[in-house]
């Protein structure tokens, strides 16, 4: 027989167990004692993400509904190739000719003020954008002949560039656009499904939708114009939402591999320490991409004046950090209650929370390792817990 001595001695012991050996995820304790940039850069599983995720679903759908509701009210500012009109082209060949001076002898002799009026390019290469409905024959000529007139001799009619631009190519990009977009969601929802889980794969989905929403509003809210080059971009910044995600998945997937047994850490849990883990390296990568776009913008804003560029870097910035957020502090909450929603995982962590909660009121516990016993032709999986505490020797098969 064992006394009352030796099963504290035996709880004592296991008790030490799960604080014994840091190095095992499943027995990991966070350390939160250390500096913020300590516990950033060691993923110690101090920061509490997907234990706090109804505070991340709160802030992600405050998200939401601000940029569904600003793509419903304000909707978006199409570019030339969405809605067609008339692209006139204004070299700067004297400090007279500026954006200002450009546009009111526009209107002047249209009548009218044009939609936009842009300065490209710098040095020798800067020219006067102008956008304005479709003109006719007439109403061009009577434009190229009033800026000639206000700019001569140094501007010469021949040098205003005067092109119709048709909403049809533009719709022709975006339905492209959605063609791809849907077979690329097809093809990562069955690779992720494959190479990891379902759970894993709609929590992934999900993560993309709201990429997709929310840099959709930040382009409404701001009133950015949407050109073909966004429409294109929108499909690259995807790309890295989904990689980031991916490295957050295969790091929670190898920490839960054998979380089913053992009664330490719940699967939420284990899921934090994973994101923990990989959290410098999406911030690095993020920082790593953002620096070269902002590069490529400030070159095709200030240097070479390539609207295209501007867009295309300009979609690219709002994507990748609204991807970097997704992949922390969506995706990943997203998945732990996706999974705790399946009975064996519901299961554990109960068993878990059971354990801890005798622990913490003194009621002797054991390893807590699930135990399979045979009940009226049923095997039911019990929990060491509701058992009495071992004691520590081996039982003789009699």
């Amino acid at each position: 027989m064992t006394g009352p001595d030796n099963k504290a001695a035996g709880d004592s012991a296991v008790l030490d167990a799960d604080k014994a050996q840091p190095g095992a995820d499943a027995d990991f304790v966070a350390d939160r004692d250390r500096s913020f940039l300590s516990r950033l850069y060691t993923g110690t599983g101090a920061f509490e993400i997907v234990g706090r995720r109804r505070m991340w679903y709160g802030v992600t759908a405050a998200i939401l509904l601000i940029c569904l509701a600003s793509i419903g009210i304000r909707g978006f500012t199409l570019g030339i190739d969405f809605e067609g009109g008339t692209q006139m082209s204004v070299p700067v060949v004297s400090s007279e000719i500026t954006a200002e001076s450009v546009e009111e002898v526009v209107t002047a002799a249209l009548g009218e003020a044009p939609e936009s009026v842009q300065t490209a390019g710098a040095g020798g290469s800067q020219t006067i954008q102008v956008r304005t409905e479709t003109l006719d024959l007439a109403e061009a000529e009577s434009v190229t002949r009033a800026l000639a007139d206000e700019f001569g001799p140094e501007l010469a009619p021949a040098e205003v560039s005067i092109s119709d631009v048709s909403s049809t190519w533009g719709n022709e990009i975006t339905e492209r656009m959605l063609i791809a977009l849907a077979v690329f969601l097809v093809i990562v929802f069955v690779y992720i499904a494959v190479r990891f889980d379902r759970e894993m794969s709609v929590a992934a989905m999900g993560s993309l939708f709201f990429d997709l929403i929310v840099t959709a509003g930040i382009y409404s809210l701001v009133g950015w114009e949407v050109t073909p080059a966004t429409v294109i971009g929108l499909l690259t910044i995807l790309g890295f939402s989904i990689y980031d995600t991916v490295v957050v998945f295969d790091k929670i997937s190898e920490n839960t591999r054998s979380v089913l047994q053992t009664t330490r850490r719940t699967y939420a849990e284990q899921a934090n320490l994973g994101v923990n883990q990989t959290l410098m390296r999406s911030i690095n990568t993020t920082v790593i991409s953002v620096l070269p776009i902002i590069a490529l913008m400030i070159i095709a804003v200030w240097l070479l004046g390539v609207g295209t560029l501007k867009d295309l870097g300009l979609i690219q910035l709002v994507g990748v950090i609204v991807g970097a957020y997704s992949s922390i502090f969506l995706a990943a909450p997203l998945l732990a209650t996706l999974k705790e929603r399946r009975p064996d995982v519901a299961r554990h962590t109960e068993k878990v929370l059971r354990r801890r909660a005798a622990v913490e009121s003194g009621v002797p516990v054991g390893d807590a390792r699930p135990v399979r016993t045979h009940r009226r032709g049923e095997t039911v999986d019990t929990d060491d817990a509701d058992r009495a505490v071992p004691t520590g020797k081996r039982r003789r098969n009699r």
